[in-house]
């Protein structure tokens, strides 16, 4: 037999580096910036193959959401791949997606009916854009071709998705490529004008909203947010009060509300669905990320008898929605799940989160009167500190400067997994930490901001 390969940090990476591409990532920076082969993970740590460990402060791109390897998690998926692995939902069913389905139909806000599950985020915000776009069509109103987002959100990066995304960095070189929305004002309160309350930013953003749609609502199919936090995009937050005033103006214009808590579902911001706190029902939501407690890939859309209704028909009608993916409600990944629905469901999840949030508020306060901080904000357990060359004037640091990249080094010579989005250092960590955890977290950062701006 040949002998084993070498299993250090330097070997893993060198045999990486030879013969991979990895996400949102320029591999040039790899000639200077250490890549990290992770070799297992239990809850908040992640453990590289040198012995080296990092508190995973990001729930690895915002998905393990009860930790790595949670134990019932573990012990479901062993128990499933012990009857079926995987068998295509056209023509078949099985009862992890049903069993699913039925949970999140009986979660989800009321008047949500149907579920419709992809692969990932960006794909269950393809699944809504045509479901909206065909929804329409199937109801003779084909002038119904355009989508209205907010500036400065995020909802993924295939065409359909990046066409409603507003981050530049992202959507500037495929523009010829993509759809052309609108965009409407985000109702972020980092944005308020001086003396200017959550609730009044929300109120002026509404009205510019409203101005919009009196122009466009007759070629518009649906609007498209990110409920309370925008996340990519900076982890913007605005107040639930545009979400109640939004669906109002849906409503009034007869236009669909997609809601993508891809990030913001599954307790994130302090209940379970985002959407609750505006007290409202989407005609979509669009879920995933935390769906599997970040074990395996799958998305839903839960959407309303109505729109199920619009493409219910005999098949020579050309009615039918006839999108699919090959792991379309792989059994694997419903079943892990339903074992994350069951956390929320045995423990008192949201009641702990709480708990932890305020515990993240009070660490936090040391950063609030820094003078390169702009702003610190948070939702629930969603944090994000905004490093800014003046703290007066907001001016922010050139983004060629890379000060948030300054902020992952000191994090990994630390133990810790910060991952900045530009010059915005956020937390999202994983339910199970602990509040020691959390102060740890916090003081590691502020080092790191410390070391950045200096």
């Amino acid at each position: 037999m040949p002998a084993p390969l070498p299993r250090s940090n330097a070997a893993l990476a060198a045999r990486d580096l030879a013969v991979l591409w990895h996400p949102c990532t320029q591999m040039h920076d790899h000639e200077t910036l250490p890549l990290l082969p992770i070799v297992r993970a239990e809850g908040v740590w992640l453990f590289d193959a040198d012995g080296g460990r990092y508190l995973d402060a990001v729930s690895s791109w915002w998905t393990n959401v009860f930790g790595h390897r949670h134990p019932r998690i573990v012990a479901a998926l062993k128990r499933q791949l012990d009857t079926l692995d995987h068998v295509m939902l056209a023509g078949f069913t099985h009862e992890p997606a049903l069993e699913l389905a039925e949970a999140l139909v009986a979660l989800a806000p009321p008047g949500l009916a149907r579920v419709f599950y992809a692969d990932n985020g960006s794909s269950a915000i393809e699944v809504a854009l045509k479901m909206s776009f065909h929804y329409w069509r199937n109801l003779g109103r084909g002038a119904k071709q355009r989508f209205i987002a907010l500036s400065g959100s995020y909802h993924g990066e295939t065409l359909g998705a990046l066409s409603v995304t507003d981050v530049p960095l992202y959507r500037d070189t495929y523009s010829p490529l993509l759809l052309q929305p609108l965009f409407a004002p985000s109702p972020d309160t980092y944005l308020a004008e001086p003396g200017e309350t959550a609730a009044e930013v929300a109120t002026r953003r509404l009205a510019e909203l409203r101005a919009l749609l009196e122009q466009h609502a007759e070629e518009t199919c649906a609007v498209i947010v990110e409920p309370l936090v925008q996340c990519a995009g900076g982890m913007r937050m605005y107040d639930p009060s545009y979400l109640r005033g939004l669906r109002a103006l849906c409503d009034e214009f007869d236009v669909h509300l997609i809601a993508d808590e891809i990030a913001v579902g599954f307790g994130r911001t302090g209940t379970l669905f985002a959407c609750e706190q505006g007290g409202i029902t989407p005609d979509f939501l669009c879920l995933s990320k935390g769906l599997t407690g970040g074990t395996l890939p799958l998305s839903a859309v839960v959407t309303t008898e109505a729109v199920y209704a619009a493409f219910y028909a005999e098949y020579a009608s050309g009615k039918a929605f006839l999108h699919s993916h090959s792991y379309t409600g792989n059994a694997l990944a419903c079943r892990a799940a339903l074992a994350t629905l069951e956390l929320f469901r045995d423990e008192p999840v949201l009641a702990r989160n709480r708990e932890l949030a305020a515990v993240l508020a009070r660490e936090l306060d040391a950063l609030r009167d820094h003078p390169q901080v702009g702003d610190v904000r948070q939702t629930g357990l969603i944090a994000a500190v905004e490093l800014v060359r003046d703290r007066a004037t907001r001016e922010p640091f050139p983004a060629a400067e890379r000060r948030g990249l300054r902020v992952y080094r000191h994090g990994l010579a630390h133990e810790m997994l910060l991952r900045p989005l530009g010059n915005v250092v956020y937390f999202m960590p994983p339910y199970v930490i602990e509040p020691g955890q959390i102060a740890a977290m916090i003081r590691v950062a502020r080092d790191g901001i410390a070391a950045a701006v200096g």
